[in-house]
């Protein structure tokens, strides 16, 4: 028997916050900011600013070797080069599935036989409202890269247990791949389940 959501329960209900007015304060290519005038459940007025962010998938690609597919990346925030599996943003309209597709082939050059769709995360909650899919790819096929104008990525391939080590003391710091990790053990243990669909 599952357990009921606790974001769901009577409690739950006296904490929502209404929103009296919103507007955008900066509109970018990637992402906007937007700041809210909320009424609190205690009646007070006060101001939310938040990161507008259209989505993005995560995709856990599993070899036929028993490895999986891993980015070196150089993210600006954090000023240093970042381990993690592929991901990419929602164009808008997208499905999870055709946007995982996409960037699997593009970043990797794989395209994948089979699809399992983890779910939704979202990894920011205090600051954005970025939902990001997560899927497990398989029956992967090998072909060309097809990286967008100047993004410059490389790939390699890794055991589960490396990702795990690497999660665990600190070299994998990305959020959503760490979420990715926790699932690869989990489905490899067999302690949770997929369903798998051909694609």
């Amino acid at each position: 028997m599952s357990a009921s959501d606790p974001a769901r329960a009577p409690q739950a209900a006296g904490l929502r916050e209404h929103t009296l007015d919103s507007e955008i304060v900066f509109r970018g290519t990637f992402l906007n900011v937007s700041r809210d005038l909320v009424r609190l459940p205690n009646g007070a007025q006060v101001t939310r600013e938040y990161i507008r962010h259209s989505g993005a998938v995560m995709v856990v690609p599993l070899l036929d070797n028993g490895n999986v597919l891993m980015e070196r990346q150089f993210r600006t925030p954090m000023q240093r080069v970042m381990v993690e599996f592929p991901a990419g943003k929602l164009d808008a309209g997208e499905s999870w599935l055709a946007c995982a597709q996409r960037e699997l082939r593009e970043e990797t050059g794989y395209q994948a036989k089979q699809w399992a769709y983890i779910g939704p995360i979202n990894n920011a909650i205090s600051y954005s409202d970025e939902t990001i899919h997560l899927a497990f790819a398989r029956g992967l096929v090998p072909g060309p890269q097809q990286l967008d104008a100047n993004e410059l990525l490389d790939v390699f391939e890794a055991s589960p247990l490396d990702v795990l080590d690497w999660v665990r003391n600190g070299q994998i710091t990305d959020v959503k791949t760490v979420i990715g990790a926790f699932w690869l053990d989990k489905l490899l243990q067999n302690a949770w389940s997929v369903d798998w669909h051909d694609v």
